[in-house]
Parts: C-alpha cells; sequence; structure tokens
C-alpha cells in the first residue's frame, strides 16, 4: 500500500535563509509516481521523500514514515556521527610498545605489542602497491631504537573493542567474503585475502592462481579447470573451518575469476604481516605470532607510532566506496569516544544520542550495524532526509557533503547517471542488498535549488536492476525539477 502526500507549508530551517520558489510539488510528484509505478515494479514497496533545504518544505511524500531496509544507505547515518564526535581532522593512532628491556645485544627480552585503535586504512589504499607501508615505517622507528631481535611474541592487540567482530544478522555467507570481514581495532588489508584465478593455455589444464598477500593465512586448495572458450564460468568457494579456501568448478579459456575472502582473526593477519616485514629488515621475532585482547602492561612504552588519515578520509572511503568494515570500525570507535566502550551496543546508543542532540527522530527505526548489512535494520525515509538536512546545519557540513559518491563521477555512482541531468548535481550514499536498493543524499536542481532526497525500494523479488533504473531516474527527475 502506498501513501502519498506532498506537505506545501512546513516551517522554514532555521538559520537557512530562504531561496527562490521551491520546484513545482505537483509536477514533481507526477513525475515520481510515474516512475515508481512501472509494471514491472507493481509489487514492490516504495518509500520516498523529497525536501528543500532553503525553505525546509517537503516537496513530495511516499510511505516517508514507514519503516525499510536501507542497504548501506545507512552508513550516512555512522559517518555523520563519526564526524560529530571526532570532527574531521581526528587521526588514529597505531603503536608498537613493549614492557620488555632491550639489552647491550639489540635485544627486546619479552612480548612486542602491535596495538591497534581502529585505523581502517593500514593497507595499499593510500600507498598503491605498498599495503605495509605503514608497517615499514614504524619497523624502521624500531630498528632506529636499536632492536635487532625479539625474544618473546609478537602480539596484534585489538583490546580496543569489545564484543564479538561480526555483524549482528550478518548471513553465513556475508562471512565469507570481504564485505562480511570480521571487526577488529587491529584491521590489516581490510582483513581479506584476494584470490585470482586466470584459465590455463588449454582445456583440460589447471586455472592458474594467485594469492594476496603471498603468505596468508589461509590454506588455499584449487582444482578449477579450463573448459572451452564460451562456457559459463562456474567457481565455486567453499570454507572449511576458519582457515581453509577450497576452489572448484571450470574458467572458460581467456577467462578470470577474483574474490576476496575474510579472514579470521584479523589481529594475528596484521601481526604476521608486521613480524614480516620486521624480518625482512633483519629484526627476528623468535616467539610467534598471536592475538590478544588482554589488558597490556602496565609500565609498556611505545617504539614507534603510525598516524592515521583524517577522520575526514576515513569518512569519505566508508561513503565513496561503501565500506562495510570501515563503517563497522567507526560505529565502535564512537562507541569508545562517547560512552568509553567499544562495542556494537555502546555504539548504537552513542548514534542514538547523537540524532536525538540534532533533531533527527529515529521514530520506527531498528538499526543493529552501522554499515547496512543486516538484513534487519531499518529506517524510516523522513529520518534519513531529516538527517541530511540536520548535516547541512553542521559544523562538519562539507566533509560529510564531500564524503558522498557524486552520479556519473566516482565512488559507487560513478558509472550510473551519466550523460543525464543528474551527472555531477546528485550527491548521494547507495544501497544494495537483495530485495533492498537505496539512495539518499542531495540534489541542485535546473532552477538552483537544493534538495535532500531518500528514495527506498524494497521487496523487488528478481527485478533488482530495473529497481536501481527506477531509482535512478527519480534522482534524474530532481536534477531536471524546476
Amino acid at each position: 500500500m502506498r501513501s502519498r502526500a506532498a506537505v506545501l507549508c512546513l516551517l522554514p530551517l532555521a538559520g537557512v535563509p530562504p531561496a527562490g520558489a521551491d520546484p513545482s510539488p505537483r509536477r514533481l510528484g507526477r513525475e515520481i509516481e510515474r516512475i515508481v509505478e512501472r509494471p514491472e515494479l507493481a509489487a514492490s514497496f516504495w518509500g520516498i521523500e523529497v525536501r528543500s533545504l532553503a525553505t525546509g518544505r517537503s516537496l513530495y511524500a511516499m510511505n516517508a514514515g514507514r519503516a525499510f531496509r536501507p542497504a548501506s544507505a545507512l552508513k550516512i547515518v555512522t559517518t555523520a556521527a563519526a564526524l560529530d564526535v571526532f570532527g574531521k581532522d581526528a587521526r588514529l593512532r597505531t603503536t608498537v610498545e613493549t614492557a620488555a628491556r632491550l639489552d647491550g645485544r639489540g635485544r627486546i627480552l619479552g612480548d612486542v605489542y602491535l596495538v591497534g585503535a581502529g585505523d581502517p586504512n593500514l593497507s595499499a589504499r593510500f600507498s598503491p602497491g605498498r599495503p605495509t607501508a605503514a608497517f615499514e615505517a614504524m619497523a624502521d622507528d624500531v630498528l632506529a631504537a636499536g632492536v635487532r631481535r625479539i625474544e618473546g611474541r609478537m602480539v596484534g592487540h585489538d583490546g580496543a573493542f569489545a564484543g564479538d567482530g561480526r555483524g549482528h544478522d550478518w548471513t553465513w555467507e556475508d562471512l565469507v567474503w570481504g564485505y562480511g570481514a570480521p571487526v577488529s581495532a587491529l584491521s590489516w588489508n581490510d582483513n581479506v585475502v584476494a584470490l585470482r584465478l586466470a584459465s590455463g593455455e588449454r582445456v583440460g589444464d589447471p586455472a592458474r592462481l594467485d594469492v594476496e598477500p603471498p603468505r596468508p593465512p589461509l590454506e588455499v586448495i584449487s582444482s578449477v579447470a579450463t573448459a572451452e572458450a564460451g562456457t559459463d564460468e562456474d567457481v565455486r568457494l567453499e570454507k572449511e573451518g576458519a582457515d581453509r579456501v577450497r576452489l572448484s568448478g571450470k574458467l572458460p579459456l581467456g577467462g578470470e575469476w577474483e574474490g576476496d575472502v575474510a579472514v579470521s582473526d584479523p589481529a594475528r593477519y596484521a601481526a604476521a604481516a608486521f613480524g614480516g616485514v620486521l624480518e625482512s629488515k633483519g629484526i627476528r621475532v623468535s616467539g610467534g605470532v598471536v592475538s590478544s585482547r588482554a589488558a597490556l602492561p602496565a609500565d609498556r612504552r611505545v617504539l614507534a607510532a603510525h598516524e592515521s588519515e583524517t577522520m575526514e578520509e576515513i569518512v569519505r572511503v566508508v561513503n565513496k566506496e561503501s565500506q562495510n568494515l570501515h563503517a563497522e570500525i567507526l560505529l565502535r570507535l564512537v562507541g569508545l569516544r562517547v560512552l568509553g566502550e567499544g562495542s556494537v551496543e555502546k555504539g548504537q546508543q552513542a548514534v542514538a544520542a547523537f540524532l536525538e542532540r540534532i533533531g533527527v527522530s529515529a521514530d520506527g527505526w531498528g538499526v543493529v550495524d552501522g554499515s547496512g548489512l543486516a538484513r534487519t535494520d531499518v529506517v524510516t525515509p523522513h529520518g534519513l532526509v531529516s538527517l541530511l538536512v540536520a548535516m547541512e546545519r553542521h559544523p562538519q557540513a562539507a566533509a560529510f557533503r564531500n564524503s558522498l559518491p557524486i552520479a556519473g563521477k566516482d565512488g559507487t555512482l560513478e558509472k550510473r547517471m551519466r550523460g543525464t541531468a543528474a551527472e555531477g548535481r546528485v550527491i548521494a550514499k547507495t544501497g544494495t542488498l537483495n530485495l533492498a536498493n537505496a539512495l539518499a543524499g542531495y540534489a541542485t536542481t535546473a532552477g538552483g535549488d537544493r534538495l535532500a532526497f531518500a528514495v527506498i525500494v524494497n521487496n523487488h523479488a528478481g527485478r533488482a536492476k530495473e529497481a536501481v533504473a527506477a531509482i535512478d531516474a527519480v534522482a534524474e527527475a530532481l536534477a531536471k525539477a524546476r
């Protein structure tokens, strides 16, 4: 059931000067309804709200107060809260620490800790081709401190976070792949191992397997064979226990396949990578590699440190790339900063307090993670639009806006709405799950007015392509409006 309303005279936003006349609500409503009432989407459930940023008027609403699965559009809530709590210039500090003595022979007589503080970008993202760049710099500092050997263990420490590293209500399939990687305060390489297959030279040859990093914490077994050119790709992946992956099936001549597989122990994964960098610089770790959340020694000292990118850049990655792991890290960081515990529960409490403080009603919401991957997350279009409007008045407004994908230009909207009125004039967060698609952000109309909007469609069984096309058509209608 769809309820339609074009609300024409809400109070103007405090502190926002009125601009020219808003686009015609009647004309806009007719165009939106023409799009969403396409026969192929007749069984789907739509939620839409469009609001003027200049006057605060709701120009169009359909089921705006009903609950919908937002998919990754939920990330605008998490990232807005992170910018509010930390500010755009905040950085996160990863450290190398020890409480053990350094003797005259350059030996640390005990354990060394690689201590995570939630930096999500310890990877090649900001140092192309060099996923261990941050570790290399820290290892140089350890070497400069006179360390030549570590007699104890290399301990990956992620005690800044509490609770399960897996998201609530994520599916078993999610947990295998990189988009469902477990959350840790010490994360490296997005907590994934990249698998790449290429066909052999002849039919029947085994496919060539490449694994990155070369010494992964996973045993990867492949029986994928090369098939005739033109054969449908049929590569299957099975996770056997925590640390074994089996690939089977066939790959046509000239074909390629790739997939990012989640690791089971991110902190140990990071510590092993750092230990490998130390070894490459001549610093031997004799006690092995482990992970821990136990309390750190009270008398420890810092041997080396690495500062993250700014929170503005961290948030930009989350929204432009729709990075689930990073969003979940931010949720826990917000809980840690506001309530002293880096857990999902405290993160949700802190986000709820943020929404209340900026005047956003979360009535009808039920949110269990920070990324939108959970199938039980529900929000209202009205609430999302209220958040977008509030963020326009927020001190972090520019950083928030700049984090959103630009239609036809970058991020998850790079290939969408190209060559249309929306290209470059719609900036918005996408959302994609089975039976759920969304787009929430800002549009600049042909008349120069700026609008906040949220468009969500649920329950479009087998019609995801058509649903995305319809969402894009609504965004284009907003950009054309006068």
